[in-house]
């Protein structure tokens, strides 16, 4: 065991790495050069044709990339763990040597002769020892073995090398069921299964490299410390981490958004293998099923490409899931944005239909003045859930518990986002849509305010728990509130006032469930209950909504830019469009302009809107 020659293993793993660099390097190729050139440049059956084959192979390279990746990463660690006690196994030999201490094949160690019988007078006889693997503590007294006094010191050494080949041996056995593991079938597609066996895979070696690998990781570290720790790791380092833990890296603050973003698109993979094995085990779970479609539709676009690019910087399956998407690179853009969705929002289809294309929407509207724009949507927390089958007359979502809990959450990101910026001085907006506006509101009443933020956007908001936009840290003229007439979420009662709207509740739901699914569920049972409430005719203090005071009323002193009123939800037949539209450079182009022009940093050429 002395001779194992852990050079050698790291040798081996560096070779893994290659074959694990080099699958990595295709399909980045395959995935912004050939696929992206072909969507952008071809149309018709034989574009398609060729551009789902590319994907297949992108996904195999991917899928070379993850497991060499793992066989790497395994073979460090072994080589990582097994000094320990080969250390220890050498010092022993070398102490044996000291002594004259003859050391033999299976690990006893004889000693000479020494000392004297107090009865006869004669010299002590050697003898040998036998080793243990038992710690010291169970192990019998020494005085008990021999009166010899070298026999004791024989005895300890021949426990260390047992001990020391032992450790050895279960090391070396654990790691070779993993290596075993670690083992492709036979054919060049590959599979879903075989994905969901990576998952697996990925399991067993990071139990592995804890100590190796993830023991490191400086999760509860600022997020300027973790840029730091990771800027200061060799680039084979980094290449192990973004294989073997690519949840943990691709979802922390602090990670410059490339690292996070080719984390984060093997760990979209892995999740989905894994849900896949749980669905293919036959159970019946809506959530399961749920998660796997936006998972899916999420991995769908990366392979896309586009323009502007797509960086993920999170996700996960936690609580109603977890999706963090930037159009645009957040680390060299001078405008960055990130929007907070609100009610409904759970990681599923209508995310990706609908959240994600208004954070595209909004980074190309900031492009048209500053090509220097990114454009984010933050996913990082649980939204209230609401539908038509869940409203039984309480008013849980009205809490402001979840915004408070995700204010927290968005305020690390925030400042991962400054430690990560290159420029000197970003423009940073923060962007809160519907009850996602009272997690902004709420961040930005946390000490220091939402990290780096020079403007915030309130759009179709209950209110952000403020009196005064002086309140949300960045300066009144410095909060832009969006709010359409026929918006009913922006004219939420007031909580004191808010008796009778259970009823409305339940019918707005039923009707936004017809009109609009479950989005519209949410937003019509926010907006039913408002419409009952305006029934009774009972609002005494046109400044107070839901959460505070109305961000568009006079009273909170922001300035609020122009909208369209959007139909109305059941005269005009509207739904909840007007809720839903401010982002859509076609269903409300001055909106959308106007998001663009602060998000890019020209805010005092927007149009604007009598306050309220």
């Amino acid at each position: 065991m002395s001779e194992v020659r852990c050079a050698a293993l790291e040798g081996a793993a560096d070779g893994w790495g290659t074959a694990s660099n080099r699958a990595d390097a295709a399909r980045d190729r395959i995935d912004k050069q050939l696929v992206a050139g072909l969507a952008a440049t071809q149309e018709g059956e034989v574009a398609d044709a060729a551009v789902a084959r590319l994907r297949g192979l992108s996904r195999n390279f991917q899928y070379v990339y993850t497991e060499c990746g793992l066989v790497r990463t395994t073979l460090n660690s072994l080589a990582a763990e097994l000094r320990a006690p080969q250390r220890r196994l050498r010092e022993a030999l070398e102490d044996a040597r000291g002594l004259k201490f003859t050391v033999h094949e299976d690990g006893s160690v004889s000693y000479p002769a020494a000392g004297e019988n107090t009865l006869t007078g004669e010299q002590l006889p050697g003898g040998a020892a036998a080793g243990s693997a038992v710690p010291p503590l169970l192990a019998p007294p020494q005085a008990l073995t021999s009166p010899n006094p070298y026999a004791a010191r024989a005895q300890e050494i021949a426990d260390a090398l047992a001990r020391a080949v032992a450790e050895a041996r279960e090391i070396d056995a654990r790691y070779a069921r993993a290596l075993r593991k670690l083992t492709a079938r036979d054919g060049l597609r590959v599979t879903d299964a075989m994905w969901a066996d990576v998952s697996g895979d990925a399991t067993a070696v990071r139990g592995l490299a804890d100590e190796y690998l993830r023991d490191a990781i400086p999760a509860d570290r600022s997020p300027a410390e973790r840029r730091a720790w990771w800027d200061g790791l060799t680039q084979e380092r980094r290449e192990e981490y973004l294989a073997v833990f690519p949840a943990e890296i691709g979802n922390l603050d602090g990670i410059p958004a490339e690292a996070r973003d080719a984390a984060n698109r093997d760990n979209v993979r892995l999740l989905i293998g894994r849900l896949e094995e749980l669905e293919g085990r036959g159970g019946d779970d809506e959530r399961v099923r749920t998660r796997l479609a936006g998972l899916r539709a999420i991995d769908e676009r990366l392979g896309a490409g586009g323009n502007p690019p797509m960086y993920l910087l999170g996700i996960g399956d936690e609580g109603n899931g977890r999706a963090i998407v930037s159009y645009g690179n957040p680390d060299t853009a001078r405008n960055v944005s990130t929007y907070v969705p609100g009610l409904g929002t759970a990681l599923d289809e209508d995310f990706v239909k609908n959240d994600m294309k208004r954070a595209r929407d909004t980074a190309i509207g900031a492009q048209e003045y500053d090509r220097s724009s990114a454009s984010i949507v933050w996913l990082g927390y649980d939204a209230p859930q609401l539908s038509a089958a869940d409203i039984t007359g309480n008013t849980e979502v009205m809490s402001a518990d979840q915004a408070r809990v995700g204010a927290v959450a968005y305020n690390e990101f925030m400042s991962g986002i400054s430690a990560t910026n290159e420029n000197d001085d970003p423009h940073v907006t923060a962007v809160g849509h519907s009850y996602g506006s009272l997690t902004v509101g709420q961040a930005a009443q946390r000490p220091g305010g939402v990290p780096g933020a020079d403007d915030i956007i309130l759009l179709g908001s209950p209110g952000t728990g403020a009196k005064s936009a002086d309140e949300l840290g960045v300066g009144r003229e410095h909060v832009f509130v969006g709010a359409a007439e026929n918006d009913p979420v922006t004219m939420m009662p007031a909580k004191i006032e808010a008796r009778g709207m259970a009823t409305g509740a339940v019918g707005g739901a039923a009707v936004g469930a017809a009109l609009g699914g479950p989005v519209g569920a949410a937003a019509g049972a926010v907006g039913g209950g408002a419409v009952a409430y305006f029934a009774q005719d009972a609002q005494a203090d046109d400044r107070e909504i839901w959460f505070g005071t109305d961000p568009a009323h006079e009273a909170f002193g922001a300035q609020r830019f122009r909208v369209e009123d959007g139909p109305r939800p059941v005269r005009d037949g509207g739904g909840f469009a007007a809720h839903s539209n401010y982002f859509d450079p076609v269903e409300d182009e001055e909106s959308a302009d106007n998001i663009a022009l602060i998000v890019a940093g020209r805010g005092n050429e927007m149009s604007t809107q009598e306050r309220r």
